[in-house]
C-alpha cells in the first residue's frame, strides 16, 4: 500500500513557520517513500475561513516547492460528514447536549477545585426523551459529543514519541457539532482521513491527546487509524513556545528577503539529531529524512540562523536560477561577482551599482590622488586587468597592502570594501575604469 500523508490548514490566516514546518515534513515524508502528499483544506468554519487564504496557502506551498499530488476542501465534503454522523447516532456513539458554555466552565471549575481532571461527567446522557424535548421545545438546539468507549485502553505505536497509552474514562467526550449545526475539528478530519486514503498523520505533539480521542473514532467507523507520529514544537529563543513564531509568516519572510531553499533546509532538520546545513538539492533532504531522528525536545527556532542559512544558500546558488531575479544588465559575471557578498538577493541590485554607477569616489589625500594618477598611466587592460595594475603599481611605487589596494577600490567603486575586484574590474571596463581613476586623480 503506498504511503500516503496529508497538510491540513484552516484558510483563517497566512501559513506561518510552525505550521509550513509540519507541511514540509509530511511531503518529505512522502517523497522519501515514493507516496502521495495532499493538500486537505480545512474549510468548515465559514464564519473565518476566507478564500483569499485558500489562495495564498496554494501560493505559499508552490513558493516552497512543495506541490501536493492531489487537494480536497471540507467545504465540499459536508454530505459525508452527516451520513457518519448519522451512522455514529445510530450506534450511539454520538449524542446531544445541552449546557451552556457557561454551565460547563463552572463544571470545569469545579472538578478543578477539587483537584480532579476536567472531564466532562456525560449529565446528558441521563436525561429523559421528555427532558431532550423540553429542552428543545424552549428553544435550546444541543450541541453533539462523540461518546467516547471507556472500556477500552487506547494505545498505539507513535513513530516518533513510541507507545502512547490512554485511558478512555480520563478524557472528555470530545464536542463534534455545534448547536448551529457546523462541524468541529475532530470527526470531520477522521472522516477524510479515511477517504483519502491516508496512512501516516505526522503532526505537533499539542495533539496527542486529540489522537487519542480520534483512535477511537476510526474504530467505530469500521476503519483501521493511520500511523501517527507527533513531533516537538518549535519555540523560540528564550526556549518558551513564543507567540512570535506564529507571526512569521511565509510572506513576510519573503519580504524579508528569505529564500525558499533556506526555510525548508532550516526546517527539515530542526528538532533532529541531523545538522541543520544549507542543503538546497531536495533529493538530499528527501533521502536523509528519517523519522527516527526526531527527538522529543522542542525544536529551537532561531531567526539568526535562518539568516545564516540564506546567505550561504545563495553562496551557492548557480545563475541559472535567479536569472530572472536579477537586476536588469546583469549576467554570470556579475552574479559570480556579487554573490559572495550578499546576505539577500535584494542585495545584488546595490553591489550591481558600481558596475553600472553612479558613484561618487571621495575622501583622498593628496598623496593618494598621486598615487591614482600613476594608476591611471599604469592601466594596461589585459585578461586580468586588477591583478595587473596592482603588480605594476606595487613595482612602480612601493606601496603594498592596505594602501595599495584601499586607493583603488574607493577610486574605482566608491566603497571601501565589496566584490572581489579581480571580478569586477572586467564588468566596469576599460574606458569606465579610467574615467574614474581620472575624477578620483582630480
Amino acid at each position: 500500500m503506498s504511503l500516503v500523508t496529508r497538510f491540513a490548514p484552516s484558510p483563517t490566516g497566512r501559513l506561518h513557520v510552525g505550521n509550513i514546518r509540519a507541511a514540509l515534513h509530511n511531503w518529505l515524508l512522502a517523497r522519501k517513500h515514493g507516496g502521495h502528499f495532499l493538500l486537505r483544506i480545512d474549510d468548515t468554519d465559514a464564519a473565518r475561513s476566507r478564500e483569499e487564504f485558500v489562495g495564498a496557502i496554494r501560493e505559499d506551498l508552490a513558493w516552497l516547492g512543495l506541490m501536493p499530488d492531489g487537494e480536497a476542501r471540507q467545504s465540499e465534503r459536508l454530505a459525508s460528514y452527516q451520513e457518519a454522523f448519522e451512522r455514529l447516532r445510530g450506534a450511539g456513539r454520538v449524542y446531544p447536549c445541552y449546557e451552556t458554555a457557561q454551565e460547563l466552565d463552572l463544571k470545569r471549575k469545579v472538578l478543578l477545585g477539587r483537584g480532579l481532571p476536567p472531564v466532562y461527567d456525560r449529565a446528558a446522557l441521563a436525561l429523559s426523551d421528555d427532558e431532550r424535548a423540553a429542552r428543545e421545545a424552549a428553544g435550546v438546539a444541543p450541541h453533539w459529543r462523540f461518546r467516547l468507549d471507556h472500556d477500552e485502553r487506547i494505545a498505539w505505536d507513535d513513530a516518533i514519541r513510541g507507545p502512547q497509552h490512554f485511558d478512555a474514562a480520563l478524557l472528555s467526550d470530545p464536542v463534534i457539532r455545534r448547536a448551529n449545526g457546523s462541524w468541529l475539528y475532530m470527526l470531520p478530519s477522521a472522516i477524510d482521513d479515511i477517504a483519502m486514503g491516508i496512512t501516516h498523520v505526522l503532526r505537533g505533539e499539542d495533539h496527542v491527546s486529540n489522537t487519542a480521542v480520534q483512535v477511537q473514532m476510526f474504530t467505530a467507523l469500521d476503519a483501521q487509524p493511520p500511523r501517527f507520529a507527533h513531533e516537538a514544537l518549535l519555540v523560540g529563543r528564550d526556549g518558551k513556545l513564543s507567540k512570535r513564531l506564529g507571526s512569521l509568516s511565509l510572506d513576510a519572510l519573503r519580504e524579508a528577503g528569505i529564500e525558499a531553499g533556506a526555510l525548508v533546509a532550516l526546517l527539515a532538520r530542526l528538532g533532529t539529531s541531523q545538522p541543520v546545513e544549507p542543503i538546497a538539492d531536495r533529493q538530499e533532504l528527501i533521502a536523509t529524512f528519517d523519522l527516527g531522528h526526531f527527538g522529543r525536545a522542542p525544536a529551537r527556532f532561531e531567526q539568526a540562523e535562518l539568516e545564516r542559512l540564506n546567505a550561504a544558500i545563495l553562496h551557492k546558488t548557480a545563475f541559472e536560477d535567479v536569472r530572472d531575479r536579477l537586476p536588469p544588465g546583469m549576467d554570470e559575471a556579475g552574479w559570480h561577482a556579487v554573490r559572495p557578498n550578499i546576505a539577500h538577493l535584494g542585495e545584488a541590485a546595490d553591489w550591481w551599482r558600481l558596475v553600472t554607477g553612479p558613484i561618487e569616489p571621495t575622501g583622498f589625500s593628496p598623496e593618494d590622488r598621486a598615487f591614482l594618477g600613476e594608476a591611471l598611466d599604469t592601466l594596461a587592460w589585459a585578461d586580468d586587468p586588477w591583478h595587473a595594475l596592482t603588480d605594476a603599481l606595487k613595482k612602480r611605487t612601493g606601496r603594498s597592502g592596505r594602501a595599495l589596494f584601499l586607493p583603488l577600490r574607493r577610486a574605482l567603486t566608491g566603497m571601501d570594501h565589496g566584490p572581489d575586484m579581480a571580478e569586477l574590474l572586467p564588468l566596469i571596463g576599460e574606458a569606465e575604469a579610467r574615467r574614474r581613476l581620472k575624477v578620483a586623480a582630480g
